[in-house]
Protein backbone atom coordinates (compact mmCIF):
# COMPACT_ATOMS: atom_id res chain seq x y z
CA UNK A 1 0.00 0.00 0.00
CA UNK A 2 1.27 3.45 -0.83
CA UNK A 3 2.30 5.72 2.00
CA UNK A 4 -0.16 8.37 3.15
CA UNK A 5 0.61 11.61 4.94
CA UNK A 6 -0.27 12.16 8.60
CA UNK A 7 -0.15 15.94 9.11
CA UNK A 8 3.00 15.92 6.89
CA UNK A 9 5.08 14.98 9.94
CA UNK A 10 4.94 11.23 9.36
CA UNK A 11 4.37 8.77 6.55
CA UNK A 12 2.03 5.89 7.24
CA UNK A 13 1.87 2.62 5.33
CA UNK A 14 -1.20 0.84 6.67
CA UNK A 15 -0.08 -2.61 5.57
CA UNK A 16 3.22 -2.87 3.66
CA UNK A 17 2.76 -6.59 4.33
CA UNK A 18 -0.36 -8.35 5.70
CA UNK A 19 -1.33 -7.17 9.20
CA UNK A 20 1.76 -4.95 9.57
CA UNK A 21 1.74 -1.14 9.60
CA UNK A 22 4.84 1.00 9.13
CA UNK A 23 4.98 4.50 10.62
CA UNK A 24 7.85 6.65 9.38
CA UNK A 25 8.98 9.94 10.91
CA UNK A 26 9.06 12.43 8.06
CA UNK A 27 11.27 15.39 9.04
CA UNK A 28 14.60 14.21 7.59
CA UNK A 29 15.86 17.77 7.02
CA UNK A 30 16.07 18.19 10.83
CA UNK A 31 17.01 14.58 11.59
CA UNK A 32 13.39 13.85 12.51
CA UNK A 33 13.49 16.16 15.52
CA UNK A 34 10.32 15.92 17.59
CA UNK A 35 8.22 19.05 17.32
CA UNK A 36 4.62 19.26 18.49
CA UNK A 37 3.22 18.51 15.04
CA UNK A 38 5.25 15.31 14.84
CA UNK A 39 4.35 14.27 18.38
CA UNK A 40 0.65 14.82 17.72
CA UNK A 41 0.81 12.98 14.41
CA UNK A 42 2.50 10.02 16.09
CA UNK A 43 -0.11 9.93 18.84
CA UNK A 44 -2.95 10.07 16.30
CA UNK A 45 -1.39 7.34 14.16
CA UNK A 46 -0.86 4.99 17.09
CA UNK A 47 -4.37 5.54 18.41
CA UNK A 48 -5.80 4.76 14.97
CA UNK A 49 -3.62 1.70 14.40
CA UNK A 50 -4.30 0.36 17.87
CA UNK A 51 -8.03 0.48 17.10
CA UNK A 52 -7.67 -1.10 13.64
CA UNK A 53 -8.36 -4.87 13.86
CA UNK A 54 -6.53 -5.46 10.58
CA UNK A 55 -3.22 -4.29 12.07
CA UNK A 56 -1.39 -6.69 14.38
CA UNK A 57 2.16 -5.30 14.51
CA UNK A 58 3.56 -1.78 14.04
CA UNK A 59 7.04 -0.93 12.73
CA UNK A 60 8.29 2.54 13.68
CA UNK A 61 11.06 3.88 11.44
CA UNK A 62 13.00 7.07 10.76
CA UNK A 63 15.32 8.00 7.93
CA UNK A 64 18.78 6.91 6.87
CA UNK A 65 20.70 9.51 8.90
CA UNK A 66 18.50 9.51 11.97
CA UNK A 67 15.75 7.55 13.61
CA UNK A 68 15.15 10.67 15.68
CA UNK A 69 17.76 13.13 16.96
CA UNK A 70 15.62 14.33 19.88
CA UNK A 71 13.37 17.26 20.64
CA UNK A 72 13.12 20.25 18.34
CA UNK A 73 14.99 22.79 20.47
CA UNK A 74 13.38 25.72 18.64
CA UNK A 75 10.18 24.95 20.53
CA UNK A 76 11.95 25.07 23.89
CA UNK A 77 14.22 28.10 23.64
CA UNK A 78 11.71 30.54 25.18
CA UNK A 79 9.28 28.14 26.82
CA UNK A 80 8.20 28.56 30.44
CA UNK A 81 6.93 25.85 32.82
CA UNK A 82 3.26 26.74 32.33
CA UNK A 83 3.59 26.41 28.56
CA UNK A 84 5.44 23.09 28.88
CA UNK A 85 2.69 21.70 31.12
CA UNK A 86 0.05 22.87 28.65
CA UNK A 87 1.57 20.81 25.85
CA UNK A 88 0.27 17.62 27.46
CA UNK A 89 3.31 15.52 26.62
CA UNK A 90 2.11 12.73 28.88
CA UNK A 91 -0.92 12.17 26.63
CA UNK A 92 1.18 12.23 23.47
CA UNK A 93 3.73 9.74 24.83
CA UNK A 94 0.90 7.71 26.35
CA UNK A 95 -0.69 6.98 22.98
CA UNK A 96 2.45 5.03 22.07
CA UNK A 97 3.13 3.54 25.49
CA UNK A 98 -0.43 2.19 25.81
CA UNK A 99 -0.60 0.64 22.34
CA UNK A 100 -1.78 -2.95 22.82
CA UNK A 101 -0.02 -4.25 19.72
CA UNK A 102 3.68 -5.18 19.42
CA UNK A 103 5.80 -2.24 18.25
CA UNK A 104 9.20 -2.68 16.60
CA UNK A 105 11.56 0.29 16.33
CA UNK A 106 13.80 0.19 13.25
CA UNK A 107 16.70 2.43 14.25
CA UNK A 108 19.23 3.83 11.81
CA UNK A 109 21.54 6.73 12.63
CA UNK A 110 20.90 8.89 15.67
CA UNK A 111 18.47 7.92 18.42
CA UNK A 112 19.21 10.65 20.94
CA UNK A 113 17.26 12.34 23.71
CA UNK A 114 13.58 12.10 22.85
CA UNK A 115 14.56 9.85 19.96
CA UNK A 116 16.10 7.30 22.32
CA UNK A 117 13.02 7.59 24.53
CA UNK A 118 10.80 7.04 21.49
CA UNK A 119 12.72 3.87 20.61
CA UNK A 120 12.34 2.65 24.19
CA UNK A 121 8.55 2.92 23.85
CA UNK A 122 8.80 0.03 21.38
CA UNK A 123 8.78 -3.63 22.37
CA UNK A 124 11.73 -4.61 20.18
CA UNK A 125 14.55 -2.47 18.81
CA UNK A 126 16.32 -3.51 15.60
CA UNK A 127 19.37 -1.27 15.29
CA UNK A 128 21.72 -0.63 12.41
CA UNK A 129 25.43 -1.12 13.02
CA UNK A 130 25.94 2.63 12.63
CA UNK A 131 23.18 3.66 15.04
CA UNK A 132 23.93 5.71 18.15
CA UNK A 133 21.87 5.96 21.34
CA UNK A 134 22.05 8.48 24.15
CA UNK A 135 20.35 10.92 26.50
CA UNK A 136 22.28 14.21 26.17
CA UNK A 137 19.72 16.42 27.98
CA UNK A 138 22.01 17.10 30.93
CA UNK A 139 24.41 18.90 28.59
CA UNK A 140 21.64 21.43 27.95
CA UNK A 141 20.98 21.98 31.64
CA UNK A 142 17.91 19.75 31.43
CA UNK A 143 16.93 16.15 32.08
CA UNK A 144 14.87 13.61 30.13
CA UNK A 145 11.14 14.22 30.12
CA UNK A 146 9.89 11.31 28.01
CA UNK A 147 10.60 8.46 30.38
CA UNK A 148 14.34 7.79 30.08
CA UNK A 149 15.09 7.94 33.81
CA UNK A 150 12.59 5.11 34.23
CA UNK A 151 12.72 3.05 31.00
CA UNK A 152 16.48 3.25 30.50
CA UNK A 153 17.10 2.19 34.09
CA UNK A 154 14.76 -0.79 33.69
CA UNK A 155 16.39 -1.74 30.39
CA UNK A 156 20.09 -1.56 31.31
CA UNK A 157 20.25 -1.22 35.09
CA UNK A 158 21.03 1.63 37.46
CA UNK A 159 24.75 1.97 36.96
CA UNK A 160 24.84 1.98 33.16
CA UNK A 161 21.75 4.24 33.06
CA UNK A 162 23.35 6.68 35.48
CA UNK A 163 26.47 6.82 33.32
CA UNK A 164 24.50 7.77 30.22
CA UNK A 165 22.08 10.12 31.99
CA UNK A 166 24.69 11.98 34.05
CA UNK A 167 27.36 12.31 31.36
CA UNK A 168 25.14 12.74 28.31
CA UNK A 169 27.43 10.37 26.40
CA UNK A 170 26.27 8.43 23.36
CA UNK A 171 26.87 4.74 22.75
CA UNK A 172 27.20 2.74 19.55
CA UNK A 173 24.78 0.03 18.50
CA UNK A 174 27.01 -2.84 19.59
CA UNK A 175 27.27 -1.32 23.07
CA UNK A 176 23.51 -0.84 23.18
CA UNK A 177 23.03 -4.50 22.29
CA UNK A 178 25.48 -5.65 24.97
CA UNK A 179 23.70 -3.50 27.58
CA UNK A 180 20.23 -4.71 26.63
CA UNK A 181 19.06 -1.53 24.92
CA UNK A 182 18.63 -3.24 21.53
CA UNK A 183 17.11 -6.57 20.50
CA UNK A 184 19.57 -7.14 17.66
CA UNK A 185 22.00 -5.29 15.41
CA UNK A 186 22.14 -5.72 11.62
CA UNK A 187 23.76 -3.90 8.74
CA UNK A 188 22.33 -0.41 8.28
CA UNK A 189 20.88 -1.30 4.88
CA UNK A 190 19.00 -4.26 6.38
CA UNK A 191 17.36 -2.58 9.37
CA UNK A 192 13.88 -2.05 8.01
CA UNK A 193 13.82 -5.32 6.09
CA UNK A 194 14.73 -7.18 9.27
CA UNK A 195 12.17 -5.26 11.34
CA UNK A 196 9.47 -6.12 8.81
CA UNK A 197 10.58 -9.75 8.74
CA UNK A 198 10.15 -9.99 12.51
CA UNK A 199 6.84 -8.12 12.32
CA UNK A 200 5.47 -10.53 9.73
CA UNK A 201 6.50 -13.53 11.83
CA UNK A 202 4.82 -12.07 14.93
CA UNK A 203 1.70 -11.07 12.99
CA UNK A 204 1.13 -14.72 12.06
CA UNK A 205 0.77 -15.57 15.73
CA UNK A 206 -2.39 -15.66 17.88
CA UNK A 207 -3.62 -12.08 18.29
CA UNK A 208 -4.99 -12.35 21.82
CA UNK A 209 -1.97 -14.25 23.15
CA UNK A 210 0.36 -11.61 21.68
CA UNK A 211 -1.62 -8.85 23.38
CA UNK A 212 -1.61 -10.68 26.72
CA UNK A 213 2.14 -11.34 26.55
CA UNK A 214 2.84 -7.65 25.98
CA UNK A 215 0.50 -6.63 28.81
CA UNK A 216 2.11 -9.09 31.23
CA UNK A 217 5.66 -7.98 30.42
CA UNK A 218 4.75 -4.31 30.84
CA UNK A 219 2.96 -5.15 34.08
CA UNK A 220 6.20 -6.69 35.36
CA UNK A 221 7.85 -3.28 35.05
CA UNK A 222 5.26 -1.58 37.23
CA UNK A 223 4.23 -4.14 39.85
CA UNK A 224 5.85 -6.31 42.54
CA UNK A 225 6.72 -9.85 41.48
CA UNK A 226 3.74 -11.52 43.17
CA UNK A 227 1.23 -9.16 41.52
CA UNK A 228 2.93 -9.67 38.16
CA UNK A 229 2.68 -13.42 38.56
CA UNK A 230 -1.01 -13.15 39.43
CA UNK A 231 -1.56 -11.03 36.30
CA UNK A 232 0.24 -13.64 34.19
CA UNK A 233 -1.76 -16.53 35.63
CA UNK A 234 -5.10 -14.80 35.05
CA UNK A 235 -4.15 -13.97 31.47
CA UNK A 236 -2.97 -17.55 30.89
CA UNK A 237 -6.25 -18.93 32.20
CA UNK A 238 -8.38 -16.58 30.09
CA UNK A 239 -6.58 -17.67 26.91
CA UNK A 240 -8.14 -21.12 27.23
CA UNK A 241 -11.41 -19.52 26.12
CA UNK A 242 -9.83 -18.59 22.77
CA UNK A 243 -10.13 -20.64 19.61
CA UNK A 244 -6.46 -19.92 18.85
CA UNK A 245 -5.38 -21.73 22.03
CA UNK A 246 -7.41 -24.79 21.09
CA UNK A 247 -6.06 -24.69 17.55
CA UNK A 248 -2.47 -24.29 18.74
CA UNK A 249 -2.66 -27.30 21.06
CA UNK A 250 -4.37 -29.48 18.46
CA UNK A 251 -1.88 -28.48 15.77
CA UNK A 252 1.06 -29.42 17.98
CA UNK A 253 -0.49 -32.79 18.81
CA UNK A 254 -1.22 -33.41 15.12
CA UNK A 255 2.27 -32.23 14.13
CA UNK A 256 1.09 -29.58 11.70
CA UNK A 257 1.43 -25.77 11.51
CA UNK A 258 -1.35 -23.97 13.41
CA UNK A 259 -3.95 -21.92 11.51
CA UNK A 260 -4.61 -19.08 13.93
CA UNK A 261 -7.61 -16.85 13.39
Amino acid sequence: MNATMENEAILLEDRPTPHVARVRLNRPHVLNALNLDLRRALAHAFERLDADPRVRVIVLAGSERAFCAGADLGEYANADPVEIVGRGMDRLWGAIAHCRKPVIAAVRGHALGGGCELAMHADLIVAGAGATFGQPEVRLGLMPGGGATQRLTRAIGKFQAMRLLLTGESIAADQALAMGLASEVVEDTQVEARALEIAVAIAKGPRLALQFVKEAVLESMNAPLELGLQFERKSFQILFASSDAREGVRARMERRPPAFE
